[in-house]
């Protein structure tokens, strides 16, 4: 397959990366920094110079033509204000699948947050980070020409990854080493019956195959 991740440089998708590369999957990640680009070679991916914030659908149609699936896993980051979350982590995750439908990419993976909610109440900047990824994930969800899944993970840790997870409609409060999200990643990515599901995702007790298949029905 060949597959399109956006926020290239993130923690979770280098991650990915190194998944897809040493499966043989041809990888390419956006990032808005020339400098990361080595790092992303170092993971097997081909990087691909683009700001999400102000490129066109047009320009990152371009880069998904041709691709399989793609995986939205920008964000704009600890640090980052509120408008940031706005034009990060909501629009560019809408101009991502505008960009999809565009370049007649079906599989659109997006990467959320527990508790992600366009209502979400609050006047903090991680108030306005669940909104904003929750405006995301209902723009996506809306769109009936993609076969989209969102992956809600909860609190992130760097911990070794055990390959151990909880992933179901409703897991609850925990946390998940960044090293499970990215397997789990790379497991809905090629199992196309989780199309149309929302899921959250925690340490648990099923491996990572296990539980992706749970929750496709198979």
């Amino acid at each position: 397959m060949r597959i399109v991740i956006a926020g290239g440089h993130g923690q979770i998708a280098l991650r990915l990366e190194r998944l897809l590369a040493a499966r043989g999957d041809e990888v390419a990640g956006i990032i808005r920094k020339p400098e990361q680009a080595d790092d992303l070679r170092q993971a097997g991916a081909e990087p691909v110079v683009l700001d999400l914030e102000s490129a066109s659908v047009d320009a990152v149609a371009e880069v998904l033509r041709g691709a399989d699936a793609v995986v939205f896993a920008a964000g704009a980051g600890p640090g980052s204000d509120a408008a940031r979350k706005e034009t990060v982590d909501r629009a560019a995750a809408v101009l991502f699948a505008d960009a999809a439908e565009r370049a007649g990419v079906r599989r659109y993976v997006i990467v959320s947050s527990m508790g992600a909610d366009a209502a979400h109440q609050g006047d903090g900047v991680f108030d306005a980070y669940l909104r904003a990824k929750g405006a995301a994930d209902d723009a996506v969800r809306s769109r009936t020409t993609l076969d989209w899944t969102v992956l809600r993970p909860g609190s992130l840790t760097n911990d070794a990854g055990k390959g151990q997870v909880s992933l179901a409609a409703s897991t609850g409060h925990g946390t998940i080493p960044r090293d499970d999200v990215a397997a789990v990643l790379a497991e809905l990515l090629d199992t196309p019956a989780t199309a149309g599901l929302t899921l959250e995702l925690i340490s648990g007790s099923a491996p990572v195959t296990v539980a992706v298949k749970g929750v496709a029905g198979n």
